[in-house]
């Protein structure tokens, strides 16, 4: 056989493999979409949620409350999973490393 031909007949049934199956997929029903709806889960009486939303909606207000610092903190201790008593890294009132002097040039 020549090799044109088999090339041929190898084309023709791969695209009429191709249209049978478009046809049996079109013929099938389609799915009904799921509802959009779009829920969040907020914890019943847990008022920081709602004060992070009122601190975000403050902007560069929020950076001097001291009520959003401490909702701020409350939500990073609860992110960090620490204990009511422990301080954060973030928290702490000394730096990590001691200030070095600067060199004195000679």
């Amino acid at each position: 056989m020549d090799t044109k031909l088999v090339a041929r007949i190898a084309a023709g049934a791969f695209v009429a493999a191709a249209l049978a199956m478009t046809m049996l997929t079109l013929r099938e029903e389609r799915a009904k979409p799921l509802p959009e709806t779009i829920s969040a889960w907020e914890p019943d009486g847990d008022p920081l949620p709602g004060q992070l939303k009122v601190c975000a909606a403050m902007g560069e207000k929020a950076m001097s409350s001291p009520d959003c610092r401490a909702a701020w903190a409350e939500k990073r201790r609860r992110f960090l999973g620490l204990e009511a008593g422990e301080p954060s890294a973030a928290t702490q009132t000394e730096p990590p490393y001691p200030e070095q002097p600067p060199a004195e040039d000679q």
